[in-house]
């Protein structure tokens, strides 16, 4: 099959143009592909475009999040640095408060009268190390920071460490003062017998007085001479009501012929409380209070005891 194609022309009029089968199948199938192709074209050339435009928004949210980063990073280094800041003028205010306590645990040393060498608060406790420069601004760093706080902790338990010792020292000697018998067991009358060989007021005859009488009023305070355990108070033959104080180590006082006792058995006493009321029970010939000290069960003489300071 043959198609014949009839085209114009101003010189020659009317011309044939003669196509075989194949040819018009291949020119009808070019003019049918035409849309398609440019279609593809299209497409083609125009996704790079599309690609390039996703990347540059992509570099943008990064950049925009770095920018973001960056200023937090700015921000946490600032709020670091005024914490440190902050920390280092902590530090400054308990070193202040630490210079104190130094100055009340020599005081207290001084007044104690311990070894000075032992209990010495005007030194620093053995510290050591390499030197470091602190950065430009004289600020502490967090390494120099953190090596501060642990010279000063390393002092504080050495000063706590002193004040226990001196606390524990201070308070045997306060122990010590208190058991130590001392003074006269009244606070108002007058001493009107003496330890040893006197004559005895009821049989006038020579007899063994193991005690000091101390005259008063009826009823007056009798207060124990040192701090100790009542291990008797109740009424004796001869003595009358009778209070007796254990002060440890074998130590022992009396105090006898009472009309009142205040205290009871197993009570704890300290130096100076009121244990009983003058009187005249048991044998006596008035007011007055019969003062025994014994050691081990054995009379001594209270004079020695009563003239104590």
């Amino acid at each position: 099959m043959k198609i014949t194609l009839l085209k114009k022309s101003n010189r020659h009029g009317l011309r044939k143009a003669h196509f075989s089968e194949v040819q018009v199948v291949l020119i009808a199938t070019f003019i049918l592909a035409l849309p398609f192709m440019g279609i593809w074209a299209g497409y083609h050339y125009s996704k790079p475009t599309k690609e390039a435009s996703i990347a540059e928004v992509a570099l943008e949210n990064m950049k925009q999040e770095l920018s973001s980063q960056k200023q937090q990073l700015h921000e946490s280094s600032k709020q670091a640095q005024l914490q440190l800041d902050a920390l280092t003028r902590k530090i400054g205010i308990m070193q202040a408060e630490l210079n104190r306590v130094n100055a009340l645990g020599q005081r207290v040393a001084d007044l104690a009268k311990v070894n000075k060498g032992e209990f010495d608060f005007s030194t620093q406790p053995g510290l050591g190390g390499p030197l470091e420069e602190t950065d430009d601004h004289g600020r502490y760093a967090a390494s120099d920071l953190f090596q501060g706080l642990d010279d000063f902790n390393a002092t504080l338990n050495d000063r706590a460490y002193q004040l226990e010792v001196l606390e524990s020292v201070l308070l045997n000697k306060e122990l010590s003062a208190e058991v130590r018998i001392s003074g006269r067991p009244i606070k108002k009358g007058w001493n009107s017998s003496f330890y040893g060989t006197r004559t005895d007021p009821f049989t006038g005859k020579p007899a063994w007085h193991g005690g000091m009488d101390f005259a008063g009023k009826q009823g007056a305070d009798v207060v124990a001479t040192g701090s100790g355990v009542i291990t008797s108070a109740s009424r004796r033959s001869g003595y009358g009501l009778l209070v007796e104080i254990n002060h440890g180590e074998g130590l022992k006082t009396r105090y006898a012929h009472n009309a009142e006792i205040i205290v009871s058995l197993g009570d704890v006493v300290n130096k100076g409380q009121v244990i009983a009321k003058m009187g005249s029970q048991g044998r006596s010939t008035g007011p007055h209070v019969h003062y025994e000290v014994l050691r081990y069960g054995k009379t001594l003489n209270p004079q020695k005891f009563v003239n104590r300071r």
